[in-house]
């Protein structure tokens, strides 16, 4: 499946300054500034409220900015330009899935939005590595959650995007979905591609990334390499980083 865009040449495939977020009088975010190479994965733990949901928003041109600066694979994320949104794939709380639509027409219409060939045949591919090929012609608005996280999972990954940004992607799996997205992410790091996590699981945080963050009030209160935090203290590590700042 080759990817329809090549990116612009970049030494970072994410890059961050000073980025902040408001909502009002509410500051989401409070001048983030981080970098990622290509290939790299960063985990980014906090608590509900730090603002990690709307960080993700805005690298994937969901949200703008209210101050700073984002690119992503070359490109700046205020500029919304479709070459960038083919480089990546979301997966978040929201599906981004049509109810009224089955399994595989939802997946044959973002194929065809990406311009990708053959978009029966890939939605179909797609289906089967979540092993939903099954249920392909039942409706999406008749699934559980943890069906419709997996049909979401497929979606992001349709177009063999470069850069993957998951919002607490575990959140609704079932312990086999766990199991399928765990191996999804593992072929991901293999493959040198480019991740940013967010979630609450220690446990699976850590284990695949490069990175990890906290963030706490909208800031990165921690930001390490991997061979640096110890599994078996980390939690409270984040406990008294988050402490720390409050």
């Amino acid at each position: 499946m080759a990817q329809a865009d090549s990116p612009p040449a970049t030494e970072f495939a994410i890059e961050t300054k000073g980025l902040v977020k408001q909502f009002g009088l509410i500051e989401a975010l409070r001048g983030i500034d981080f970098e990622m190479r290509t290939g790299e994965f960063l985990t980014i733990f906090g608590p509900n409220g730090a603002g990690k949901t709307t960080l993700l928003s805005i690298l994937a041109s969901l949200a703008q900015p209210t101050a700073g600066s984002a690119r992503v694979a070359g490109y700046d994320v205020t500029d919304s330009d479709p070459r960038m949104r083919r480089q990546i794939g979301v997966i978040s709380h929201a599906s981004f899935l049509y109810a009224d639509l089955t399994a595989q027409e939802n997946l044959v219409f973002y194929a065809r939005l990406y311009g990708l060939d053959q978009p029966e045949e890939l939605a179909l591919r797609a289906l089967e590595g979540v092993e939903l090929s099954l249920r392909r012609h039942d409706k999406v608005g008749t699934f559980s959650r943890g069906m419709i996280q997996r049909v979401s999972i497929a979606r992001a990954m349709i177009h063999n995007p470069s850069i993957l940004f998951l919002d607490e992607p575990y959140t609704g799996l079932d312990q086999h979905a766990s199991l399928l997205l765990e191996s999804q992410l593992k072929k991901l790091k293999t493959e040198k591609r480019t991740v940013l996590m967010t979630t609450h699981d220690f446990g699976r945080g850590l284990e695949m990334c490069d990175r990890v963050a906290v963030q706490v009030k909208g800031r990165f209160a921690l930001h390490l390499t991997r061979e640096k935090i110890d599994p078996a203290t980390f939690e409270q590590l984040y406990i008294d980083t988050v402490e720390q700042v409050k």
